[in-house]
């Protein structure tokens, strides 16, 4: 197929790579503009830039698209076949998902309708999920509301953080965009429309998002803390700075005998640091870092900081 491909970040990489290699005709890549990045704000080239011009195929990178004449103009002249849409960042006007025969294609990090929106990958570690999945879709004018072409499943492990997923979900769909395409050319995919009662939401994270809320199980701030990588993490107050848990484990209401403390009350036991939770349950915080601090185990930390038993973290 004649195939015009948006996206920027990693993600969408290996779905374009597999696309060239399954012998694709890439006619134009879009992607968003160079962004400034690091200390000395250095404009930094997406990742799909970056191997589109590896591969010496053209590239564009507009401001907007969705009133943009020139950029029009130049994909009605391309006349694609289909256009790939995978983590681009823009929304797709209505004249761009009309322009080609078999629409605009969408590959979802999530099982859609369940956690349509910017961050599915994150919500569905966050909220304890057993699986998730990959979902190849027709675009269409709502948020993620399109008919679901192709999906495929994948069992979440306990221990697996959000960047883990990431890097598995990205081969996976890469794998599912290329099958979408042959089934879409043979006719053996029959679009199915979205149960929308169904319809869970994974809206754009924010850093109030991170915050540890004691009065909740400890599995469950821990799956947050295993959703929430790399930003906004887990984290909570001490005497009014911020204290960051890079590393933490959870444990039932059994696993520290005795005690009657409060949701946020602090507990030390040679060297260890634990956080009273709900139900009964206790967080350990294994690794650290207090505002304007390095990192450190919490053994390190309590040496070094005035925490004693019956202290309460998160004000």
């Amino acid at each position: 197929m004649k195939i015009v491909f948006c996206g920027t970040p990693s993600f969408a990489v290996p779905t374009f790579k597999a696309v060239l290699r399954a012998g694709h005709d890439v006619s134009l890549v879009v992607t968003q503009p160079d962004r400034p990045s690091g200390r000395g704000m250095t404009l930094v080239a997406p990742p799909v830039k970056e191997i589109a011009l590896t591969e010496g195929l053209p590239v564009i990178q507009p401001e907007k698209i969705k009133k943009n004449p020139e950029f029009q103009t130049r994909l009605e002249n391309i006349a694609p076949d289909v256009i790939l849409v995978v983590a681009y960042g823009r929304i797709i006007p209505k004249w761009m998902l009309d322009l080609p025969h078999f629409g605009n294609l969408n590959l979802h990090a999530s099982l859609l309708p369940k956690y349509r929106g910017a961050a599915p990958i994150q919500w569905a570690v966050a909220n304890g999920e057993p699986e998730t999945g990959v979902t190849t879709m027709r675009l269409d004018e709502g948020l993620d509301t399109g008919e679901i072409l192709l999906q495929r499943r994948m069992a979440l492990a306990p221990d697996q953080t959000s960047p883990d997923v990431f890097l598995l979900l990205a081969e996976m769909g890469a794998a599912l965009m290329v099958e979408t395409l042959e089934g879409l050319a043979t006719g053996a995919i029959t679009p199915v429309k979205q149960d929308d009662e169904k319809a869970t939401y994974a809206p754009i994270l924010t850093r109030e998002d991170g915050r540890m809320d004691f009065a909740q199980p400890a599995m469950t701030i821990y799956n947050r803390w295993r959703g929430f990588q790399p930003w906004p993490g887990a984290w909570t107050t001490l005497n009014g700075k911020k204290l960051v848990a890079h590393r933490l484990m959870p444990l039932d209401a059994h696993s520290l005998p005795g005690g009657t403390e409060e949701p946020g009350i602090a507990r030390m036991e040679q060297g260890r640091l634990f956080v009273r939770c709900g139900v009964g349950t206790w967080l350990e915080l294994v690794e650290v870092q207090l505002e304007g601090k390095k990192r450190m185990p919490a053994a390190d930390f309590l040496r070094g900081n005035a925490l004693h038993s019956g202290d309460r973290l998160g004000g």
